[in-house]
Protein backbone atom coordinates (compact mmCIF):
# COMPACT_ATOMS: atom_id res chain seq x y z
CA UNK A 1 0.00 0.00 0.00
CA UNK A 2 1.53 3.56 -1.15
CA UNK A 3 2.25 5.51 2.02
CA UNK A 4 -0.02 8.98 2.65
CA UNK A 5 2.35 11.84 1.63
CA UNK A 6 0.60 14.24 3.50
CA UNK A 7 0.81 12.14 6.26
CA UNK A 8 4.36 11.43 5.96
CA UNK A 9 4.57 15.34 5.50
CA UNK A 10 3.50 15.63 9.01
CA UNK A 11 5.16 13.02 10.42
CA UNK A 12 8.33 14.32 9.06
CA UNK A 13 7.52 18.10 10.64
CA UNK A 14 6.96 16.47 13.64
CA UNK A 15 10.17 14.98 14.16
CA UNK A 16 11.78 18.30 12.80
CA UNK A 17 10.24 20.19 15.36
CA UNK A 18 10.91 17.48 18.49
CA UNK A 19 14.53 17.79 17.17
CA UNK A 20 14.65 21.78 17.45
CA UNK A 21 12.83 21.26 20.97
CA UNK A 22 15.11 19.11 22.30
CA UNK A 23 18.03 21.71 21.64
CA UNK A 24 15.98 25.12 21.97
CA UNK A 25 18.52 26.90 23.67
CA UNK A 26 21.40 26.34 20.54
CA UNK A 27 24.40 24.10 20.34
CA UNK A 28 26.82 26.47 21.21
CA UNK A 29 25.08 26.82 24.45
CA UNK A 30 25.18 23.72 25.34
CA UNK A 31 28.29 22.80 23.88
CA UNK A 32 29.36 25.68 26.87
CA UNK A 33 27.94 24.04 29.42
CA UNK A 34 29.52 20.30 28.62
CA UNK A 35 32.95 22.05 28.37
CA UNK A 36 32.10 23.10 32.38
CA UNK A 37 31.46 19.40 32.69
CA UNK A 38 27.76 19.47 33.90
CA UNK A 39 24.79 18.64 32.13
CA UNK A 40 22.15 20.62 30.49
CA UNK A 41 18.68 20.08 31.75
CA UNK A 42 17.78 17.15 29.80
CA UNK A 43 20.74 15.38 30.03
CA UNK A 44 19.66 15.93 34.19
CA UNK A 45 16.94 14.10 33.86
CA UNK A 46 17.59 11.21 31.96
CA UNK A 47 20.78 10.98 34.20
CA UNK A 48 18.18 10.59 37.23
CA UNK A 49 15.74 8.34 36.05
CA UNK A 50 15.80 4.85 34.32
CA UNK A 51 17.50 4.48 31.36
CA UNK A 52 14.92 5.33 28.62
CA UNK A 53 11.50 5.78 30.46
CA UNK A 54 11.03 9.63 30.29
CA UNK A 55 7.89 10.81 28.80
CA UNK A 56 7.85 14.13 28.11
CA UNK A 57 4.57 16.71 28.80
CA UNK A 58 4.08 19.94 26.99
CA UNK A 59 7.14 19.99 25.11
CA UNK A 60 5.77 22.82 22.46
CA UNK A 61 4.58 24.60 24.80
CA UNK A 62 5.43 29.02 24.64
CA UNK A 63 4.53 31.64 26.90
CA UNK A 64 1.83 33.92 26.23
CA UNK A 65 3.70 37.38 26.54
CA UNK A 66 5.10 39.41 24.00
CA UNK A 67 5.90 42.61 25.78
CA UNK A 68 9.79 43.67 26.19
CA UNK A 69 11.32 41.56 23.05
CA UNK A 70 9.64 38.58 24.15
CA UNK A 71 8.00 38.20 20.46
CA UNK A 72 11.43 37.64 19.26
CA UNK A 73 12.70 35.42 22.07
CA UNK A 74 10.19 32.11 21.33
CA UNK A 75 11.99 28.62 22.58
CA UNK A 76 10.17 24.96 22.13
CA UNK A 77 8.80 24.10 25.74
CA UNK A 78 9.61 27.67 27.11
CA UNK A 79 12.74 26.37 29.43
CA UNK A 80 10.63 24.05 31.23
CA UNK A 81 11.25 20.34 30.96
CA UNK A 82 8.31 17.94 32.59
CA UNK A 83 7.01 14.45 32.50
CA UNK A 84 7.24 11.19 33.98
CA UNK A 85 9.84 7.99 34.48
CA UNK A 86 10.73 5.19 36.61
CA UNK A 87 12.73 5.29 39.85
CA UNK A 88 13.77 1.24 40.10
CA UNK A 89 11.09 0.83 38.29
CA UNK A 90 8.85 3.05 39.96
CA UNK A 91 6.45 6.20 38.76
CA UNK A 92 7.73 9.49 39.86
CA UNK A 93 7.09 12.85 38.06
CA UNK A 94 9.99 15.35 36.87
CA UNK A 95 10.49 18.80 36.30
CA UNK A 96 13.48 20.18 35.34
CA UNK A 97 14.10 24.37 34.73
CA UNK A 98 16.68 24.53 31.71
CA UNK A 99 18.78 27.89 32.85
CA UNK A 100 20.24 27.84 28.95
CA UNK A 101 16.47 29.53 27.83
CA UNK A 102 16.47 33.07 29.75
CA UNK A 103 18.00 31.71 32.73
CA UNK A 104 15.04 28.92 33.28
CA UNK A 105 13.24 32.18 34.40
CA UNK A 106 9.70 31.33 34.74
CA UNK A 107 6.90 32.75 32.67
CA UNK A 108 3.32 31.93 32.15
CA UNK A 109 3.91 28.89 30.46
CA UNK A 110 7.13 27.36 32.35
CA UNK A 111 5.23 27.79 35.81
CA UNK A 112 1.65 26.36 34.15
CA UNK A 113 3.73 23.11 32.65
CA UNK A 114 5.31 22.69 36.53
CA UNK A 115 2.25 22.82 38.31
CA UNK A 116 0.11 20.79 36.23
CA UNK A 117 3.36 18.27 36.84
CA UNK A 118 2.42 18.36 40.24
CA UNK A 119 -0.80 18.27 40.07
CA UNK A 120 -0.61 15.35 38.17
CA UNK A 121 2.13 13.11 40.69
CA UNK A 122 -1.07 14.11 43.51
CA UNK A 123 -3.75 12.52 41.30
CA UNK A 124 -1.14 9.51 40.30
CA UNK A 125 -0.15 8.66 43.92
CA UNK A 126 3.65 9.42 42.58
CA UNK A 127 6.67 10.92 44.00
CA UNK A 128 7.62 14.56 42.55
CA UNK A 129 11.16 15.35 41.95
CA UNK A 130 12.49 19.08 41.41
CA UNK A 131 15.84 19.64 39.63
CA UNK A 132 15.54 23.84 40.20
CA UNK A 133 17.97 26.12 38.35
CA UNK A 134 16.41 29.07 37.84
CA UNK A 135 16.95 32.71 38.39
CA UNK A 136 12.95 33.25 39.37
CA UNK A 137 9.67 34.47 38.30
CA UNK A 138 10.57 36.26 34.24
CA UNK A 139 9.80 40.13 34.87
CA UNK A 140 8.82 40.76 31.14
CA UNK A 141 5.42 38.86 31.79
CA UNK A 142 3.39 40.82 34.39
CA UNK A 143 0.86 39.55 36.67
CA UNK A 144 -1.77 39.33 33.86
CA UNK A 145 0.04 36.74 32.24
CA UNK A 146 1.22 35.25 35.68
CA UNK A 147 -2.19 34.62 36.64
CA UNK A 148 -3.19 32.21 34.14
CA UNK A 149 0.28 30.03 34.68
CA UNK A 150 -1.62 28.47 37.93
CA UNK A 151 0.64 28.56 41.31
CA UNK A 152 3.43 26.30 41.97
CA UNK A 153 3.36 26.93 45.42
CA UNK A 154 -0.09 26.43 45.93
CA UNK A 155 0.45 22.60 43.79
CA UNK A 156 3.69 22.13 46.31
CA UNK A 157 1.58 22.64 48.89
CA UNK A 158 -1.53 20.52 48.55
CA UNK A 159 0.38 17.82 47.53
CA UNK A 160 2.13 18.11 51.08
CA UNK A 161 2.03 15.14 52.92
CA UNK A 162 0.40 13.28 49.91
CA UNK A 163 3.07 12.25 47.85
CA UNK A 164 6.68 12.64 48.79
CA UNK A 165 8.54 15.65 47.04
CA UNK A 166 12.15 16.37 46.61
CA UNK A 167 13.83 18.63 44.86
CA UNK A 168 17.67 19.58 43.85
CA UNK A 169 19.26 22.64 43.95
CA UNK A 170 21.59 22.47 40.18
CA UNK A 171 22.44 26.12 39.90
CA UNK A 172 22.23 29.90 41.11
CA UNK A 173 17.67 29.95 42.19
CA UNK A 174 15.81 32.64 43.08
CA UNK A 175 12.17 33.69 43.74
CA UNK A 176 9.79 31.30 43.18
CA UNK A 177 12.25 28.41 42.36
CA UNK A 178 13.43 28.90 46.12
CA UNK A 179 9.99 28.71 47.80
CA UNK A 180 8.93 26.23 45.55
CA UNK A 181 11.70 24.47 46.93
CA UNK A 182 11.45 25.18 50.55
CA UNK A 183 8.00 23.81 50.25
CA UNK A 184 8.93 20.15 49.39
CA UNK A 185 10.08 17.71 51.81
CA UNK A 186 13.71 17.46 51.31
CA UNK A 187 16.27 19.67 49.26
CA UNK A 188 19.79 18.90 47.75
CA UNK A 189 22.22 21.19 46.67
CA UNK A 190 25.24 20.62 45.12
CA UNK A 191 28.49 22.13 46.37
CA UNK A 192 29.70 24.63 44.14
CA UNK A 193 26.98 24.73 41.77
CA UNK A 194 23.85 25.21 43.76
CA UNK A 195 22.41 28.82 45.69
CA UNK A 196 19.39 29.91 47.12
CA UNK A 197 18.45 33.43 48.08
CA UNK A 198 15.01 35.56 47.27
CA UNK A 199 16.63 38.41 46.22
CA UNK A 200 20.56 38.80 44.91
CA UNK A 201 23.77 40.44 45.71
CA UNK A 202 22.88 43.86 43.91
CA UNK A 203 19.21 44.29 45.15
CA UNK A 204 20.72 43.65 48.37
CA UNK A 205 23.30 46.52 47.99
CA UNK A 206 21.37 48.89 46.39
CA UNK A 207 18.24 48.49 48.99
CA UNK A 208 20.68 47.74 52.30
CA UNK A 209 23.77 49.08 51.52
CA UNK A 210 25.55 45.62 52.27
CA UNK A 211 28.52 43.75 49.90
CA UNK A 212 28.10 40.10 49.75
CA UNK A 213 28.94 37.68 47.32
CA UNK A 214 26.48 35.24 45.97
CA UNK A 215 27.95 32.38 47.81
CA UNK A 216 28.06 34.30 51.17
CA UNK A 217 24.47 34.95 50.42
CA UNK A 218 23.17 31.31 49.65
CA UNK A 219 25.42 28.87 48.44
CA UNK A 220 25.54 25.06 49.08
CA UNK A 221 27.18 25.28 52.77
CA UNK A 222 24.99 28.64 53.79
CA UNK A 223 21.87 26.67 52.67
CA UNK A 224 23.02 23.39 54.81
CA UNK A 225 24.93 24.92 57.90
CA UNK A 226 23.10 28.22 58.81
CA UNK A 227 19.91 28.37 57.63
CA UNK A 228 18.88 24.55 57.26
CA UNK A 229 16.73 25.08 54.29
CA UNK A 230 18.97 22.22 51.98
CA UNK A 231 18.84 18.57 53.57
CA UNK A 232 21.84 17.53 51.69
CA UNK A 233 25.09 18.72 50.64
CA UNK A 234 26.37 16.69 47.53
CA UNK A 235 29.55 17.15 45.39
CA UNK A 236 28.38 16.87 41.93
CA UNK A 237 25.44 16.69 40.01
CA UNK A 238 25.83 12.52 39.47
CA UNK A 239 26.35 12.16 43.20
CA UNK A 240 23.20 14.37 43.49
CA UNK A 241 20.89 11.89 40.95
CA UNK A 242 22.45 8.87 43.47
CA UNK A 243 21.40 10.13 46.76
CA UNK A 244 18.07 11.02 45.39
CA UNK A 245 17.75 7.46 44.14
CA UNK A 246 18.78 6.28 47.33
CA UNK A 247 16.41 8.81 49.55
CA UNK A 248 13.42 7.46 47.62
CA UNK A 249 14.35 3.91 48.17
CA UNK A 250 12.99 4.86 52.19
CA UNK A 251 9.46 6.06 50.99
CA UNK A 252 6.28 4.72 49.93
CA UNK A 253 4.86 6.75 46.91
CA UNK A 254 2.03 8.25 48.24
CA UNK A 255 0.11 8.57 52.14
CA UNK A 256 -1.97 5.66 51.21
CA UNK A 257 0.58 2.98 51.46
CA UNK A 258 3.50 1.52 53.41
CA UNK A 259 7.09 1.76 52.79
CA UNK A 260 8.10 -1.47 51.34
CA UNK A 261 10.49 -4.37 52.84
CA UNK A 262 13.75 -5.00 51.26
CA UNK A 263 15.96 -8.09 52.06
CA UNK A 264 18.64 -7.83 54.10
CA UNK A 265 21.63 -10.47 54.79
CA UNK A 266 21.95 -8.95 58.32
CA UNK A 267 21.09 -10.92 60.37
CA UNK A 268 17.86 -9.87 62.60
CA UNK A 269 18.98 -11.86 65.70
CA UNK A 270 22.47 -10.35 65.83
CA UNK A 271 23.96 -9.11 68.82
CA UNK A 272 25.47 -5.95 69.31
CA UNK A 273 28.35 -5.97 72.41
CA UNK A 274 30.53 -2.79 71.36
CA UNK A 275 27.45 -1.24 72.31
CA UNK A 276 28.43 -1.65 75.98
CA UNK A 277 31.93 0.05 75.85
CA UNK A 278 31.31 2.60 72.77
CA UNK A 279 28.54 4.88 75.43
CA UNK A 280 30.57 6.08 78.77
CA UNK A 281 28.37 5.07 81.75
CA UNK A 282 29.38 8.92 82.81
CA UNK A 283 26.94 11.24 81.61
CA UNK A 284 29.57 14.09 81.26
CA UNK A 285 31.19 12.31 78.88
CA UNK A 286 30.77 12.99 75.14
CA UNK A 287 29.83 9.88 72.48
CA UNK A 288 28.59 9.49 68.41
CA UNK A 289 25.33 8.46 68.34
CA UNK A 290 26.02 7.89 64.73
CA UNK A 291 28.31 5.16 66.04
CA UNK A 292 25.53 3.54 67.87
CA UNK A 293 23.07 3.64 65.01
CA UNK A 294 25.22 2.58 62.47
CA UNK A 295 26.07 -0.62 64.95
CA UNK A 296 22.17 -1.19 65.39
CA UNK A 297 20.70 -0.58 61.74
CA UNK A 298 21.26 -2.91 59.03
CA UNK A 299 24.71 -3.00 56.89
CA UNK A 300 25.24 -0.09 58.95
CA UNK A 301 24.13 1.78 56.27
CA UNK A 302 22.31 5.23 57.57
CA UNK A 303 21.45 8.09 55.45
CA UNK A 304 21.35 11.48 57.42
CA UNK A 305 19.05 14.22 57.03
CA UNK A 306 20.44 17.88 57.88
CA UNK A 307 23.72 16.13 58.50
CA UNK A 308 25.29 20.04 58.82
CA UNK A 309 22.43 21.59 60.45
CA UNK A 310 21.78 21.77 64.22
CA UNK A 311 24.29 19.01 65.11
CA UNK A 312 22.91 18.18 69.05
CA UNK A 313 20.19 16.51 67.17
CA UNK A 314 20.45 13.89 64.48
CA UNK A 315 17.46 12.50 61.92
CA UNK A 316 17.70 10.20 58.93
CA UNK A 317 16.87 6.89 57.41
CA UNK A 318 17.94 3.52 57.79
CA UNK A 319 16.28 -0.07 58.01
CA UNK A 320 15.68 -2.90 60.45
CA UNK A 321 15.25 -6.44 59.37
CA UNK A 322 14.59 -4.73 56.04
CA UNK A 323 11.88 -2.58 57.64
CA UNK A 324 12.24 1.37 56.70
CA UNK A 325 12.60 3.59 59.32
CA UNK A 326 13.09 7.05 60.65
CA UNK A 327 15.95 7.77 63.54
CA UNK A 328 15.71 10.88 65.69
CA UNK A 329 18.58 10.57 67.80
CA UNK A 330 19.88 13.60 70.55
CA UNK A 331 23.97 14.02 69.85
CA UNK A 332 26.08 14.31 73.14
CA UNK A 333 28.85 15.45 70.87
CA UNK A 334 27.39 18.51 70.23
CA UNK A 335 25.35 20.85 73.53
CA UNK A 336 26.09 17.83 75.06
CA UNK A 337 22.79 16.87 73.25
CA UNK A 338 20.55 19.38 74.47
CA UNK A 339 17.77 20.36 72.77
CA UNK A 340 17.89 23.56 70.92
CA UNK A 341 15.45 26.37 68.61
CA UNK A 342 17.14 24.51 65.44
CA UNK A 343 17.36 21.90 66.70
CA UNK A 344 13.48 21.46 67.78
CA UNK A 345 12.41 22.82 64.15
CA UNK A 346 14.64 19.92 62.45
CA UNK A 347 13.09 17.34 63.99
CA UNK A 348 9.99 18.20 64.18
CA UNK A 349 9.79 18.42 60.55
CA UNK A 350 11.73 15.22 60.40
CA UNK A 351 8.70 13.97 62.94
CA UNK A 352 5.98 14.99 60.64
CA UNK A 353 7.25 14.06 57.52
CA UNK A 354 7.78 10.44 58.79
CA UNK A 355 4.30 10.17 60.12
CA UNK A 356 2.77 11.02 57.09
CA UNK A 357 4.10 8.53 54.71
CA UNK A 358 3.84 5.64 57.32
CA UNK A 359 7.18 5.76 58.20
CA UNK A 360 7.94 4.07 61.84
CA UNK A 361 9.76 6.14 64.01
CA UNK A 362 13.31 4.97 66.46
CA UNK A 363 14.11 7.78 69.06
CA UNK A 364 17.83 7.21 70.98
CA UNK A 365 17.17 9.50 74.04
CA UNK A 366 20.44 11.04 75.84
CA UNK A 367 19.64 14.70 76.80
CA UNK A 368 20.18 16.80 79.55
CA UNK A 369 16.91 18.78 78.00
CA UNK A 370 16.47 22.25 76.39
CA UNK A 371 19.08 24.05 75.90
CA UNK A 372 19.33 27.06 78.94
CA UNK A 373 20.39 30.93 77.82
CA UNK A 374 19.22 34.31 77.26
CA UNK A 375 19.96 33.65 73.60
CA UNK A 376 18.10 30.79 73.03
CA UNK A 377 15.35 32.02 75.26
CA UNK A 378 14.72 35.63 73.27
CA UNK A 379 15.10 33.51 69.91
CA UNK A 380 11.95 31.49 71.56
CA UNK A 381 12.95 28.16 72.39
CA UNK A 382 9.17 28.33 74.73
CA UNK A 383 7.89 28.39 70.73
CA UNK A 384 10.10 26.25 68.74
CA UNK A 385 10.97 23.08 71.70
CA UNK A 386 6.50 23.31 71.39
CA UNK A 387 6.63 21.89 68.11
CA UNK A 388 8.69 18.93 68.69
CA UNK A 389 6.50 18.57 71.37
CA UNK A 390 3.52 18.95 68.98
CA UNK A 391 4.88 16.75 66.34
CA UNK A 392 5.75 13.79 68.68
CA UNK A 393 2.04 13.66 70.72
CA UNK A 394 0.44 14.38 67.13
CA UNK A 395 2.19 11.52 65.22
CA UNK A 396 0.56 8.27 64.66
CA UNK A 397 3.10 5.80 63.45
CA UNK A 398 4.65 3.03 65.10
CA UNK A 399 7.22 5.12 67.67
CA UNK A 400 9.95 2.88 70.17
CA UNK A 401 12.21 5.18 71.82
CA UNK A 402 15.27 3.54 74.19
CA UNK A 403 16.51 6.03 76.83
CA UNK A 404 19.97 5.51 76.40
CA UNK A 405 21.84 7.63 79.15
CA UNK A 406 20.52 10.70 80.87
CA UNK A 407 16.71 12.26 80.25
CA UNK A 408 16.21 15.47 81.89
CA UNK A 409 13.79 17.92 82.18
CA UNK A 410 11.39 18.65 79.01
CA UNK A 411 13.81 16.85 76.82
CA UNK A 412 12.79 13.34 78.31
CA UNK A 413 8.89 14.14 77.59
CA UNK A 414 9.86 16.19 73.90
CA UNK A 415 11.68 12.62 73.13
CA UNK A 416 9.19 10.16 73.85
CA UNK A 417 11.30 8.34 76.37
CA UNK A 418 8.41 7.34 78.18
CA UNK A 419 4.82 6.00 76.95
CA UNK A 420 3.22 9.14 78.13
CA UNK A 421 2.98 10.48 74.97
CA UNK A 422 1.79 7.83 72.73
CA UNK A 423 5.49 6.02 71.97
CA UNK A 424 4.17 2.33 71.51
CA UNK A 425 7.00 0.51 73.36
CA UNK A 426 9.61 2.82 75.64
CA UNK A 427 13.23 0.80 76.35
CA UNK A 428 16.02 1.78 78.48
CA UNK A 429 19.62 0.96 78.75
CA UNK A 430 20.32 0.09 82.41
CA UNK A 431 22.46 3.05 82.60
CA UNK A 432 19.64 5.62 81.79
CA UNK A 433 18.41 8.58 83.86
CA UNK A 434 15.27 9.72 84.58
CA UNK A 435 15.25 13.09 86.10
CA UNK A 436 14.18 16.44 86.20
CA UNK A 437 17.83 18.01 85.77
CA UNK A 438 21.27 16.79 86.34
CA UNK A 439 22.18 15.34 89.62
CA UNK A 440 24.70 18.08 90.70
CA UNK A 441 22.11 20.66 90.00
CA UNK A 442 19.39 19.16 91.53
CA UNK A 443 22.20 18.80 94.75
CA UNK A 444 22.78 22.56 94.64
CA UNK A 445 19.33 23.69 94.51
CA UNK A 446 17.88 21.19 96.98
CA UNK A 447 20.65 21.24 99.32
CA UNK A 448 21.63 25.25 98.99
CA UNK A 449 21.81 25.85 102.61
CA UNK A 450 23.01 22.93 104.14
CA UNK A 451 25.56 23.39 101.21
CA UNK A 452 26.17 27.09 102.69
CA UNK A 453 26.34 26.57 106.42
CA UNK A 454 28.62 23.02 105.93
CA UNK A 455 32.19 23.09 107.22
CA UNK A 456 33.03 20.70 104.07
CA UNK A 457 30.48 21.92 101.29
CA UNK A 458 32.74 20.46 98.49
CA UNK A 459 32.38 16.96 100.75
CA UNK A 460 28.93 17.45 100.99
CA UNK A 461 27.86 18.24 97.50
CA UNK A 462 29.48 15.26 96.28
CA UNK A 463 27.85 12.68 98.74
CA UNK A 464 24.11 14.76 98.03
CA UNK A 465 24.77 14.08 94.03
CA UNK A 466 25.82 10.53 95.05
CA UNK A 467 22.16 10.36 96.44
CA UNK A 468 20.41 11.68 93.63
CA UNK A 469 22.17 9.59 91.51
CA UNK A 470 21.16 6.85 93.37
CA UNK A 471 17.51 7.85 93.61
CA UNK A 472 17.22 8.57 89.88
CA UNK A 473 19.96 7.13 88.07
CA UNK A 474 17.98 4.50 87.92
CA UNK A 475 15.60 3.11 85.10
CA UNK A 476 14.01 0.67 87.70
CA UNK A 477 12.46 3.19 89.34
CA UNK A 478 10.40 4.46 85.81
CA UNK A 479 10.01 0.84 85.16
CA UNK A 480 8.09 0.26 88.39
CA UNK A 481 5.41 3.24 87.04
CA UNK A 482 5.23 1.50 83.76
CA UNK A 483 6.24 4.44 82.11
CA UNK A 484 8.43 2.35 80.38
CA UNK A 485 8.34 -1.28 78.94
CA UNK A 486 11.93 -2.78 79.87
CA UNK A 487 15.45 -2.03 80.44
CA UNK A 488 17.28 -4.23 78.07
CA UNK A 489 20.46 -5.21 77.75
CA UNK A 490 22.67 -2.67 75.32
CA UNK A 491 23.73 -5.18 73.05
CA UNK A 492 20.22 -6.64 72.74
CA UNK A 493 19.12 -3.15 71.40
CA UNK A 494 18.63 -4.51 67.71
CA UNK A 495 16.86 -7.51 68.29
CA UNK A 496 14.66 -5.69 70.93
CA UNK A 497 13.76 -2.71 68.02
CA UNK A 498 13.57 -4.95 65.29
CA UNK A 499 10.77 -7.51 67.44
CA UNK A 500 9.22 -4.38 68.36
CA UNK A 501 8.56 -2.79 64.93
CA UNK A 502 7.40 -6.38 63.91
CA UNK A 503 4.90 -6.36 66.78
CA UNK A 504 3.74 -2.76 65.45
CA UNK A 505 2.94 -3.34 61.80
CA UNK A 506 -0.33 -2.93 61.04
CA UNK A 507 -1.38 -0.50 64.01
CA UNK A 508 -4.21 1.82 63.45
CA UNK A 509 -4.69 4.79 65.56
CA UNK A 510 -7.32 7.21 64.93
CA UNK A 511 -7.35 10.79 66.04
CA UNK A 512 -10.46 12.99 67.57
CA UNK A 513 -11.99 14.37 64.17
CA UNK A 514 -11.00 17.96 63.30
CA UNK A 515 -10.17 20.16 60.40
CA UNK A 516 -6.09 20.44 61.54
CA UNK A 517 -4.39 20.97 64.69
CA UNK A 518 -2.37 24.21 65.10
CA UNK A 519 1.30 23.42 65.45
CA UNK A 520 2.76 26.29 67.46
CA UNK A 521 4.71 27.27 64.06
Amino acid sequence: MAKDAEMQKAIQKLRERRAQAKVAAGEQKIAEVHQKGLLTARERVEALLDPGTFCEQYPFAEPTGRDFGLDRKRFPGDGAIVGWGNIDNQRAYITANDSLIMGGSGSSSHIRKIALTIDQAVKNGSPLIQLNDSSGGRIQEGADKTSYALSVFYSNTQASGVVPQITAILGRCAGYAVYGAALTDFVFIVEGLGEMFITGPAIIREITGEEITFDKLGGARVCTQVTGVADFLVASEQECFQQIRRLLSYFPPNYRELPADRPTGDPEDRLVPELEDLVPSNPQRAYDIRRVIKKIVDDGDFMEAKADFAKNIVTGFARLGGMSIGIVANQPMFLGGSLTVDSSDKSARFIRFCDAFNIPLLFLVDTPGYLPGVQQEHTGIIRHGAKLLYAFCESTVPKVAITIRKAYGGGHWAMGGHNCHGTDIAYAWPTAEFAIMGAEQAAKLLYNRELKEAADSAALLQEKISEYRELFANPYRLAQTMCIDDVIDPGETRIRVIRAFRSLKGKREEKPPRRHGNIPL
